[in-house]
């Protein structure tokens, strides 16, 4: 029998989880070609939410194409527009012959070539050198537009790590050009997100950046305890397993509603079960989730300096106030300023972030374990 809990790649339908009304909202937003950024922490199911997003507007309407690039190991603006001109080429075309076809006629300036890989992949380059490239992006950053207008569809561009722009070499002129070109578009919306908050926050909401108010903001919020409860209930359920409503809820709150770890986690208990679950199944399955993860958590924790790990003792211990002096003498932070600096190059490694004037933890496993296993035992 498969597991009835998915983590780590993409739900199918009955395995999605709440979100109606995000998956309502984007798939109008798609549907009606409105430029969306999501912006929330890692493993919060963005990519899940945009792909169900997808496929449910375009069995409404035959005629929306959507492109989904990951730009996470995008290093440059030529690495860029290659990605973009593929994505969208495939996705806009109905076999080989057509994919050739629609490259000679909108990219005939690049000079592109298109060359198909033994497991029948296309792939496409171009002659055209990176200066002159640089020169005249026109035909690739309208190329979703001029497919569209041609062929009377309507386009959705969904570019996942999209912060990871911000690392390009002369990242704000490049951004300003695609913004230039992408809000004079009537049949292509974009809807762009990652996995980088605090990055994207800036990149959206920041009035100084090229992107700011480009479209609607999405912010997505954890999945609420009350909803994981009625769908691990079912799933158990649908597996002619039993689970009640406190082990459900115990499983969520072990995992701080964090979608990817429920999802762990339930699967684990699981496994775990015969017929029904109880108490004690929960607890040992998410001691050996810890446990797994430990050489993942020592690897991370070397790296990190003492002063960080101090900041991150005073964190667990709820100190409310982190450049007090009482605060800075207990944990030995030195100046406020250096508190400042060490928060922000925790935010900066994704370990913390900072939302609303709290502060938390990005991943509880990591939260639970450096409270119950690493500052108990040092």
């Amino acid at each position: 029998m498969n597991t009835p809990f998915v983590y780590g790649k993409l739900p199918q339908r009955i395995d999605f989880t709440d979100r109606e009304k995000e998956l309502e909202r984007l798939k109008n937003n798609f549907n009606s070609l409105v430029n969306t950024m999501i912006i929330s922490p890692r493993r919060w199911g963005k990519t899940s939410l945009v792909k169900m997003a997808s496929l449910l507007a375009t069995q409404e309407n035959k005629k929306l194409k959507v492109v989904h690039m990951d730009v996470f190991n995008i290093r440059s603006e030529y690495e860029f527009y290659l990605l973009l001109a593929n994505e969208v080429l495939k996705a806009t075309s109905s076999g080989w012959d057509d994919l050739v076809k629609h490259t000679r006629f909108f990219l005939k300036q690049l000079m592109p070539q298109v060359s198909f890989s033994p497991d029948k992949q296309s792939k496409i380059s171009f002659s055209i050198g990176w200066e002159e490239l640089q020169k005249h992006p026109d035909d690739i950053l309208n190329l979703a537009e001029n497919i569209a207008q041609k062929k009377d569809l309507s386009i959705v561009v969904c570019i996942d790590e999209f912060q990871n722009i911000a690392s390009f070499e002369h990242s704000d002129v490049f951004q300003r050009k695609l913004r230039a070109h992408w809000q004079t578009h009537q049949k292509t919306a974009y809807c762009l997100y990652g996995s980088k908050q605090h990055m994207l926050l800036d990149v959206f909401s920041n009035y100084s950046m090229p992107f700011y108010k480009f479209g609607d903001i999405l912010f997505l919020e954890k999945i609420p305890t009350s909803n994981w409860v009625s769908f691990i209930q079912k799933r158990f359920v649908d597996t002619q397993k039993e689970i009640f409503p406190e082990e459900a809820e115990r499983i969520a709150l072990l995992a701080d509603n964090h979608s990817y770890y429920v999802q762990q986690l339930a699967q684990q208990v699981w496994f775990r079960t015969v017929k029904r679950v109880t108490l004690p199944i929960v607890e040992n399955a998410f001691d050996d989730i810890i446990n797994q993860l430990s050489l993942l958590f020592v690897n991370m924790t070397d790296l990190l300096s003492t002063r960080q790990l101090s900041l991150l003792k005073a964190i667990l211990n709820n100190e409310k106030q982190l450049t007090s002096k009482a605060t800075l003498a207990k944990y030995d932070l030195g100046t406020s300023a250096n508190v400042i600096q060490l928060k922000k190059r925790l935010i900066d490694l994704d370990i913390i972030d900072e939302m609303q004037g709290g502060i938390r933890f990005l991943d509880p496993m990591y939260k639970h374990w450096l409270a119950t296993h690493y500052f108990t035992i040092r």
